[in-house]
């Protein structure tokens, strides 16, 4: 009799841990992804040359690429979901998309709320200065005087790093990059602090009124934000980023978006 009874707890327990590792997988977001044949993906496209739209209207960019590429490997669609800023980390936390890969700096205070894969790319913030102070600024520190005025976009790192490193200076906040590097251009600002991706392209095509100090004056790795509680999806992300990394599809779209300017032509 006794040893009926344990063939029969241990019986239970195995059915258990079998309903519980069942729960789990039906959970997961890569078993939804794969069950729906469609990863659902949300960005902000505006983010050069992260997310962007070129001339037919598509959302284009290396980080898109990135998208595209895993879900291939999945062998599912991609739905490139545009989604505000201000608005994108609560559209994951309510299951409005699977995934956010939008160029996003991994914080303590983003991470409380999201899970970050392994970074995919790291940046820093960079200055687009106006011509005028050519020579005369050559770094962050030289800008942190009560006579400058400083633009950047509202609600991103470059907003802190702006407002940490540049407390002395005036700060202007916009809503959209362009906006911002679009007031130095104009004259009504001195500098613009931005992601450094963006400032070397936004400064090239505006060599004529832009100088670009190229030296990033904060370290800021980007990665991909899920859901918490997900050890399925995030292994898989981790997993495959090592894998583009080394097999090389990882250089050739990041070369075809840095290395080369020739994908502007297609843009709005």
């Amino acid at each position: 009799m006794k040893k009926i009874l344990i063939a029969f707890a241990a019986l239970v327990s195995a059915t258990v841990a079998s309903a519980s590792d069942n729960s789990l997988w039906e959970k997961s977001t890569l078993n939804e992804i794969l069950t729906r044949g469609e990863m659902q993906v949300c960005l902000e496209a505006g983010y050069m040359p992260f997310d962007m739209r070129d001339k037919k209207g598509n959302i284009v960019g290396f980080d898109v690429d990135i998208a595209k590429s895993m879900a291939k490997a999945m062998g599912v669609k991609v739905d490139l979901r545009n989604t505000a800023w201000d608005g994108i980390i609560p559209a994951l936390l309510t299951a409005k998309c699977d995934i956010i890969i939008s160029g996003m700096t991994i914080t303590a205070e983003r991470n409380l709320k999201v899970n970050f894969t392994d970074p995919y790319i790291v940046v820093g913030q960079s200055i687009l200065l106006s011509k005028k102070l050519e020579g005369k600024v050559k770094s962050y520190r030289d800008l942190n005087k009560k006579r400058y005025t400083i633009a950047t976009k509202l609600g991103t790192t470059a907003d802190y790093a702006t407002k940490r490193y540049l407390s002395k200076a005036k700060v202007n906040l916009f809503e959209t990059e362009s906006e911002g590097a679009l007031e130095v251009v104009n004259g009504n600002a001195d500098a613009f602090i931005y992601d450094l991706p963006f400032n070397a392209i936004y400064g090239a095509q505006n060599s004529d009124k832009l100088v670009h100090l190229d030296t990033p004056f904060t370290y800021e790795p980007l990665g991909m934000a899920i859901r918490k509680g997900d050890p399925d999806f995030m292994n898989f992300i981790n997993n495959y980023l090592a894998q583009i990394k080394g097999d090389g599809t990882y250089d050739r779209i990041y070369n075809k978006w840095f290395a080369s300017d020739a994908w502007m032509k297609n843009i709005q």
